[in-house]
């Protein structure tokens, strides 16, 4: 599977990450794990001052699709400083990421980041204004990484919702079989925006803006203190990147008007950056595309990789709820959802 959403690895230990942290960066701290898909993940807690990110990638991930990520983030830091990314920290040999063998055996690529404070906007109440600062910054993004090229940005990612149709394979690791059709529907009907999707414009993106990556802190003015993981990154069309916001904006019940939260995030996001009528007449059925995307990626990671599968299955559920409310509508209906934004 694309991206090593699917490969299994030995996890590195906490002890070897502390070592690892104080050999190569010259940073003694506390380890906290977290939960990721495909790598290992530690926040590093000195006793004092600012924490830190240890990024150990998973054995097969590419070198250069980790100098991407890499890039990006130093490409944003020149562009716009003020945009609140993570920073790259240099190892001891000035290495901005490096090859390293684990005590595991495994080669894998090592690096250290900056640690942006706040919670994730999935543990905060939602806002009018919090959701419009959420598309001004999405937006600001975007305009930060217009100008940015890599070797590398144009890999397939299994995320990357313009690869949907190659995920049919995956079909089969839905083993029921009505919501298997429902699926089924959900690529018929990209299939059937395909083409129109490939006319609109493209450019490097961060392409996972899920509230899981959004970090914020409601005490400052503009509300967001940082936007994380950028292992997505790819160059897509700024449609894709968009609907992705605007899909975590859908409420848990999709009852009423499913996309008044969303449209909170897009009057944010255009009074930055512009998105023409036919890109807002696709994000709705990109929208849809996504849910589908995610109900095919977790599930088959969770039967191929079962240590993941609680922590890629935790939105499933919600999911399908959602997906009714795509499916119970014509191509033409979802259509017209954001067009009052046309000018």
């Amino acid at each position: 599977m694309q991206g090593g959403l699917a490969a299994s690895y030995i996890n590195m230990t906490d002890d070897e990450a502390v070592d690892l942290a104080r050999e190569r960066f010259g940073i003694e701290g506390r380890p906290t794990r977290f939960a990721t898909e495909k790598d290992d993940t530690f926040r590093i807690a000195p006793a004092s001052g600012p924490r830190f990110i240890l990024k150990v990638a998973n054995p097969i991930e590419d070198i250069p699709e980790i100098d991407l990520q890499v890039q990006v983030l130093d490409h944003v830091a020149a562009r716009a400083p003020d945009l609140p990314v993570p920073r790259v920290i240099p190892n001891d040999k000035g290495e901005r990421h490096f090859n390293y063998l684990d005590r595991a055996g495994q080669r894998r690529q090592v690096r250290m980041m900056s640690y942006l404070e706040g919670q994730p906007l999935s543990e905060v109440p939602s806002t009018a204004s919090g959701r419009a600062e959420i598309g001004k910054l999405l937006a600001r993004l975007r305009l930060a990484l217009a100008d940015f090229s890599h070797p590398s940005d144009s890999r397939v990612v299994a995320w990357d919702v313009k690869n949907l149709l190659t995920l049919r394979d995956l079909l089969a690791e839905i083993t029921d079989a009505a919501r298997r059709r429902k699926v089924e529907a959900a690529l018929e009907r990209f299939a059937a925006i395909e083409t129109r999707l490939k006319q609109c414009r493209t450019q490097v993106l961060h392409n996972d803006f899920t509230r899981s990556n959004v970090v914020v802190d409601e005490s400052l003015p503009g509300f967001v203190s940082g936007i994380i993981d950028f292992g997505d990154t790819v160059r897509t069309a700024i449609a894709i990147d968009a609907s992705t916001a605007m899909l975590n904006q859908l409420p848990v019940a999709m009852d009423g008007d499913v996309f008044a939260d969303g449209r909170d995030l897009l009057g944010g996001y255009l009074s930055i950056a512009d998105l023409t009528a036919e890109e807002l007449s696709l994000i709705p059925h990109l929208i849809f595309s996504r849910l589908a995307t995610r109900l095919l990626l977790s599930t088959a990671m969770a039967n191929r990789v079962p240590s993941v599968a609680a922590y890629v299955l935790r939105n499933n559920e919600q999911t399908w709820v959602q997906m009714d409310w795509f499916i119970a509508r014509s191509m033409d209906e979802i259509s017209d959802q954001l067009m009052s934004f046309a000018k």
